[in-house]
């Protein structure tokens, strides 16, 4: 019967960019596990009905993302059998999308440095959601005016960061004319207690002005002086060497033709 069978431990919600998914342990053997996800105010939906796996993509059921959800992981015999009795179940914690996903990382679009200004363009994350349309909404058309992005920016090569924080999807910022910049972008939710920061984009640098000792540092430099002071000696030396060379070998035919001539 039911009551033999294992219930779901190490349940945990795993969400970037409102993306969910359910995972939790073990790995069944002779029975199955259907979730069943429970909101405060929702009917309940099952998903993954009879599934050998041990985890769960949820993020189609989650939509209400301000609600706040639990998942109920049933160990359930294979359908054949009839069994009328309240299968095992294991309950996870709570979850609400719009305060626990993770912010992913925004994508860089295009930047530039011209004189004393650096100017970043990017593209909020999007998520698994639709509008009518077929497009995709953005985490910026869910949270809206929760939502922040912060640009990370320090000379190269220097790890003193400033930042500054916009709604938009630009920054423009004034720096060292002639200096190389590198930066980042983060998404931020001011209002959240927990995961308040999101991931961040990739880092780029501009290279306006870099000189190759900048590129290359000063040991490069060091190297190619002592392989020109080796060339300028030897360029030196070599003709000496050969000089002394040629003037003993013409010493040694004078002594030697001197003998055969005393001969």
């Amino acid at each position: 019967g039911y009551g033999e069978l294992p219930t779901a431990v190490n349940i945990t919600w795993s969400s970037i960019n409102f993306k969910t998914i359910l995972k939790w342990q073990p790995k069944p053997s002779g029975y199955f596990y259907t979730v069943e996800i429970h909101g405060r105010t929702s009917d309940v939906k099952r998903k993954c009905i009879l599934t050998s796996e041990t985890e769960c993509d949820v993020t189609d059921v989650l939509r209400n993302v301000k609600e706040t959800y639990t998942a109920h992981i049933l160990s359930v015999m294979p359908a054949e059998m009839d069994n009328f009795e309240e299968p095992p179940f294991a309950v996870s914690e709570k979850f609400t999308p719009y305060s626990q996903t993770v912010i992913g990382k925004p994508e860089i679009k295009d930047y530039s440095q011209k004189g004393s200004k650096l100017n970043v363009v990017f593209k909020d994350p999007l998520t698994p959601y639709m509008f009518p349309n077929g497009s995709f909404l953005s985490i910026q058309d869910i949270f809206q005016h929760d939502l922040e992005y912060k640009l990370y920016y320090w000379k190269d090569q220097s790890s003193g960061k400033k930042d500054v924080t916009t709604r938009s999807h630009n920054f423009e910022v004034s720096v060292d004319s002639g200096k190389n910049y590198c930066f980042y972008v983060q998404g931020i939710i001011p209002s959240r207690r927990e995961n308040r920061n999101g991931q961040e984009s990739m880092v780029l640098c501009t290279s306006v002005g870099r000189s190759i000792l900048d590129e290359y540092g000063t040991e490069v430099f060091i190297i190619l002086a002592v392989i020109a002071v080796a060339v300028i000696t030897l360029a030196i030396v070599l003709p000496v060497v050969l000089c002394k060379r040629k003037k003993a070998k013409q010493a040694r035919a004078v002594r030697e033709k001197e003998l055969l001539n005393g001969v």
